[in-house]
């Protein structure tokens, strides 16, 4: 037996499942998840050693969670495979099975194992063999079911429960949502979905952060977000009662009503917030020719363009909607047809959007819009300092449908342009962004010319 600096040396026996009953979890939708758990030991004061099983783990970020106690030291072994519980065994005797029988038991012999890379066993009459006498029966103190953590912790005084925290990995989570389109109204419901590639944990506290936390990488150490297991994948539903958000530093925390199971394998929904319904526009927009950065060059045919559909949902400060931070995720989006029933529209993503926001969702294209872009004007004047460009464009939107619709014809480029003529009146949003609203008539076409000088 290993010395260690305090006499008390304690065994916490735990279920098979990596992480047990009375664990709470934050669930990062990278991957990590950092896990809270009061072991029910009883710490003397000073210093004492405890066994551990977690599970897998990032050894290095075991810490306790309240003062008055610290860890000054940890062993982690996260090698359950028979080679690891050969080296377990080195100083030891084992017994061998040699594959004979005598009178019906099985032979075995006996034999010290004196190392491993490679193996070397030395048996009973002193010879040393490199080869195994048999198979192994390993003593179940040399076997582990899962990895094993040994901590040694500092207490100020006497107290029972140790709290710690640690990360692990092997679940994120993601938000779903879903709009359903009717009239000038959308309602809209969030989903978090919780897969768990490699984590099991029973009886949970959950609680899901949405926002951009920053991660370091080590050179060595467990790659906990590259768990994985091979299952069928299920979904089942949390039944809610009530759920909890609230901001912490530069993110958002939600906690999931109750206790939960995660099975890997297993997806888990829950409900973010109460469905919602919140006023919403739409448009059509043409995206522009000039590339974001670097030179430009000459289109040599005219060439179609899609129209996208954007779908603006309204959500004003103080509007149920408003108030709610959302995390980034799928947007799905549904309309009824004739017979009433909802058809998916569109599908688009989205980044966490911050409370007081409008959404702007792209969710496809027009199918009654189309655009052909044609090249007018294209020269090039070049000198010691810079390039020039002037081009000029012809935009052509045809509209098969039988109402006006407008279509917003956005040029967009970082660094030295300027728009130098347009048949139509622009808007300058931005030192980036320029746009022309196109209104195209019922089952007729609208053009749009304009030219350009770029610099770079």
């Amino acid at each position: 037996m290993r010395n260690v600096l305090a006499p008390v040396i304690c065994l916490l026996a735990l279920s098979a499942s990596p992480v047990t009953a009375q664990t709470s979890l934050t669930i990062y939708s990278d991957g990590r998840v950092l896990a809270r758990r009061e072991f029910p030991l009883q710490l003397p004061a000073g210093l004492s050693t405890h066994r551990l099983d977690l599970g897998a783990i990032d050894p290095g970020s075991i810490f306790p969670t309240i003062p008055g106690v610290s860890l000054t030291r940890a062993s982690y072994d996260a090698a359950v495979d028979e080679q690891n519980t050969m080296r377990r065994a080195v100083g030891r005797e084992l017994v061998f099975e040699t594959g004979g029988r005598t009178n019906g038991v099985r032979d075995t012999v006996i034999a010290s194992v004196v190392g491993v890379q490679p193996e070397r066993f030395r048996l009973q009459d002193g010879r040393v063999t490199f080869q195994r006498p048999g198979t192994p029966r390993y003593p179940a103190e040399l076997i582990l079911v899962n990895p094993t953590l040994d901590v040694t912790v500092h207490s100020a005084e006497a107290r029972s429960g140790l709290p710690l925290a640690w990360f692990t990995g092997g679940a994120s989570w993601e938000a779903s949502y879903s709009v359903v389109l009717a009239g000038s109204a959308a309602r809209i419901s969030g989903m978090a979905a919780i897969p768990s590639s490699g984590l099991a944990v029973a009886n949970a506290e959950i609680q899901l952060l949405a926002g951009s936390v920053g991660r370091a990488r080590s050179s060595g150490g467990i790659a906990m977000d590259e768990m994985r297991v091979s299952a069928a994948r299920e979904q089942t539903a949390f039944t809610r009662e009530s759920f909890l958000e609230e901001s912490i530093g530069e993110v958002h925390l939600y906690s999931l009503p109750g206790r939960h199971t995660l099975v890997p394998g297993l997806t888990t929904t829950s409900a973010l917030f109460e469905p919602v319904t919140s006023g919403y526009a739409r448009r059509f927009v043409l995206r522009g020719a000039l590339p974001w950065y670097g030179g430009m060059v000459q289109m040599q045919e005219e060439q179609p363009q899609p129209v996208e559909v954007v779908h603006v949902l309204k959500r004003g400060a103080e509007t149920a909607f408003g108030k709610l931070p959302l995390p980034g995720g799928v947007w799905r989006l549904y309309q009824a047809d004739q017979a009433g029933r909802l058809q998916l529209i569109g599908e688009a993503a989205s980044r966490h959007t911050a409370q007081g926001q409008d959404l702007e969702l792209s969710a496809g294209s027009a199918f009654n819009l189309t655009a052909r872009r044609i090249q007018t004007e294209f020269t090039v004047r070049r000198d010691s300092l810079k390039t020039r460009v002037r081009a000029g464009y012809q935009v052509t939107i045809a509209n098969a449908a039988d109402s006006v619709a407008t279509v917003e014809v956005m040029e967009e480029r970082a660094g030295e342009w300027r728009l130098l003529s347009s048949s139509r009146p622009a808007e300058r949003l931005s030192s980036s962004r320029t746009r022309f609203k196109v209104a195209v008539p019922a089952r007729g076409e609208a053009v749009l010319r304009y030219l350009v000088e770029v610099s770079w």
